[in-house]
């Protein structure tokens, strides 16, 4: 709804309002779905084995016990921004090494040893 109203400014009224308003909604929606895919594929990519998918129902679930933000603070500060850039920002190894001004191997080894300390977490936790 503040979309709305903030962008009624720049209205130009070449199009209907009703197709002006539609498009603002159609984007969100999109915007919303980008955002939950994202979280999905993060935790796909923490989940231990295809196989367990079966017994979710014995593994707590990060959204139940404080969020992604709770399953981060398992790893250091630049291991979790590496994770963030590459499942949140969808980036490629290449640019985040470059914004993290790491090489391009030291970046994927980071990222490979961040998932396996939070897959070893899941392990604990789903054992329990």
């Amino acid at each position: 709804m503040l979309k709305v109203l903030y962008g009624l400014k720049n209205f130009e009224g070449k199009s209907k309002f009703k197709t002006w308003l539609y498009s603002i909604t159609y984007n969100e929606c999109i915007t919303q779905y980008r955002k939950e895919r994202r979280k999905r594929r993060l935790m796909d990519a923490l989940s231990l084995d295809p196989l367990e998918e079966a017994s979710e129902e014995k593994m707590p679930k990060p959204e139940e016990k404080g969020g992604l933000d709770r399953w981060l603070v398992y790893v250091n500060p630049i291991d979790r921004e590496i994770l963030v850039l590459r499942f949140v920002a969808e980036l490629e190894f290449q640019e985040i090494a470059d914004i993290m001004h790491m090489g391009l191997s030291a970046t994927k080894m980071r990222y490979k040893r961040a998932l396996d300390k939070l897959r070893e977490k899941f392990a604990g936790i789903a054992e329990t």
